[in-house]
């Protein structure tokens, strides 16, 4: 890096938001513009020209999201824009927030170990003490937070038609009216390499590629940006999807342990014990669990009545518990075959043959997503979905994920740059490459069961609350298994409940109002059994006031916007999550 020219920050090209950031910047800079006495810095060259202002934020950072990459320093900056929204019969303004903010280790030294953006949605003029706040983020690991932010409950998102798909695309993107900010503020975090999240030297990204790195790392991105922001005293929840589960299982004991109190846990789909998971961590478990799914999964393409389909489900939840999983586990330890009577139901309720049960009584989820309407391809994250075989939507080996990835890429694009006004050359990573890196070792074993750490969790605040949702249709973390890995914590504060459709269960348009009345129902739960605080006046305070100067670590980079060559591509290889790929 070459070394700042000394000027007025406004000549540099940035935008009067940017401005305040950057004089942080180059206070902390003096010594290179002559203040030390060392003589006179080479000048640097003219960044290029940029278009008039518009209140926005042009961000001159390059990011990347290679695994040994990382930013030699950082200024937080962010841009706000005001917006307001048609809910529940009445319109509500809200802010929202677009930036970076500064995670430091707990403790000790204090270091800057990286830059996360987010996207926050908040509701100006509401007291910090009692308006709660929720951190959102995907799994992979190595997704950015972008399907949870343009999908689910936030005041935006993109209408996907799922499981059709018959809607035009690039996805429109529209007003939510089945939105969670009538009773949350919303932050969405992306993990280090995703979206805009980079290291900070002498740490690199894949130093936070692992179940307890990146875990320590969300934690300190939830404290610096509820002490940035006036809310440790807030009501606090976490929304975690796929590997955003066990995530957020670390995550809650983690914040706890640091005296931070978590007041709610929210589980989409997730993989909480990759042990018991015979289509992700392990190939000799058993499948039976995934059994619920797969009759739920032959009744949608049979075209069952939507009056018959609930009992249907929990009929075959009892048939697996009952009937399919004791006989399924002898015959793993090598004794009893499946008897003939009970093949044929196994054909019977799963549209796949009993011949073909007789075969291979394990049935794994790649090999029924292939085997239940031969000729076609059926989803992993949504079997409802299918596309013929050599189609273009069957030809990354998932039509329900291929169906929604270019309008995602385009929809966060068009959100960030036009509507939030945060602009950056650098590409918004979808999914990087981290799960390639990432280790999975936790709590002395290989892979991750997070199940005990949600039980410390629970213990640590004897008032918490944990809510999973999940699709019936989701072949990537069967519903079914989801109920019998929350099982084994037989607490009343846990609860498991399931809808049509996928792993993103919120994307169907008929699922998504119920799952919504769901979580309210979950809020006001939780925040009814939250013991009264004495919060002291300082704490009670407007939930929008920022109450901290921004942080800034190390020698950020050049400003003047700046396009990265080549760019990275958004997608580093397919969509896994969660998964183990072969080493």
């Amino acid at each position: 890096m070459g070394t700042p020219a000394c000027t007025d920050p406004t000549a540099l090209g940035l935008r009067p938001v940017a401005v305040r950031a950057l004089a942080a910047m180059l206070g902390a800079l003096l010594v290179a513009c002559g203040g030390g006495g060392g003589g006179a810095a080479p000048a640097a060259p003219a960044p290029p020209a940029l278009p008039p202002s518009d209140g926005g934020l042009d961000d001159p950072t390059v990011y990347s999201s290679e695994p040994d990459a990382s930013l030699p320093g950082f200024v937080e900056a962010s841009v706000s824009t005001e917006h307001s929204l048609q809910l529940d019969g009445q319109r509500l303004a809200y802010r929202a927030t677009a930036g970076h903010l500064i995670a430091r280790e707990l403790g000790g030294a204090e270091r800057a170990q990286a830059a996360v953006f987010y996207v926050a949605y908040t509701r100006p003029g509401l007291d910090a003490a009692t308006r709660p706040i929720t951190f959102f983020y995907n799994g992979g690991p190595g997704s950015a937070s972008v399907w949870l932010q343009l999908g689910s409950f936030g005041p935006r998102r993109l209408v996907s038609g799922v499981p059709a798909t018959t809607a035009p695309r690039p996805f429109p993107l529209v007003d939510n009216a089945d939105s969670l900010l009538g009773v949350s503020d919303l932050v969405f975090v992306n993990a280090v390499g995703s979206g805009r999240s980079q290291a900070i030297a002498p740490f690199s990204n894949r130093s936070f590629w692992g179940v307890g790195a990146d875990a320590a790392l969300f934690r300190d991105a939830v404290r610096r940006y509820l002490a940035a922001n006036g809310r440790s005293s807030s009501p606090l929840f976490l929304y975690g999807e796929s590997y955003g589960g066990p995530r957020s299982a670390v995550l809650a004991r983690r914040l706890l342990e640091a005296g931070v109190r978590v007041d709610g846990v929210v589980l989409q789909s997730p993989a909480m014990d990759y042990h018991s998971n015979c289509g992700v961590g392990n190939a000799a478990a058993s499948c039976a669990p995934y059994f619920p799914s797969y009759a739920a999964t032959a009744a949608w393409h049979q075209g069952m009545d939507a009056g018959a389909f609930e009992p249907w489900v929990a009929d075959n939840q009892r048939f697996t518990d009952q009937q399919w999983a004791p006989v399924l586990g002898e015959f793993l330890l090598g004794r009893a075959l499946p008897p003939a009577p009970l093949l044929a139901e196994l054909g019977q309720r799963s549209g796949v043959p009993a011949a073909t049960w007789q075969v291979t009584p394990n049935l794994g989820p790649t090999r029924y997503r292939e085997l239940l309407r031969p000729g076609e391809l059926l989803g992993r994250y949504d079997a409802r979905m299918r596309a013929p075989l050599g189609s273009a939507l069957a030809s990354e080996g998932d039509p329900s994920q291929t169906w929604l990835t270019d309008s995602f890429v385009q929809g966060i694009a068009q959100h960030l740059g036009q509507e939030l006004k945060y602009r950056n050359a650098s590409t918004y990573v979808l999914f990087s490459n981290a799960i390639q890196f990432w280790d999975f070792r936790h709590e002395g074993r290989s892979l991750p069961d997070t199940i005990p750490d949600l039980a410390v969790a629970l213990n640590l605040n004897p008032q918490l609350r944990v809510l999973a949702v999940s699709g019936v249709q989701d072949l990537a973390t069967p519903f079914h298994l989801t109920a019998l890995d929350l099982a084994r914590l037989a607490n009343p504060r846990v609860r498991a409940l399931h809808y049509q459709g996928g792993h993103m269960s919120f994307l169907d348009d008929q699922t998504r109002p119920r799952q919504r009345a769901d979580l309210q129902a979950f809020y006001a739960e939780a925040l009814a059994n939250r013991t009264a605080q004495a919060v002291s006046a300082p704490q009670r305070q407007r939930a929008d006031i920022s109450t901290a100067e921004p942080d800034r670590a190390g020698t950020p980079q050049l400003p003047g916007f700046r396009r990265p060559t080549p760019l990275e591509p958004a997608l580093h290889g397919l969509p896994c999550d969660p998964c183990v790929p072969p080493r």
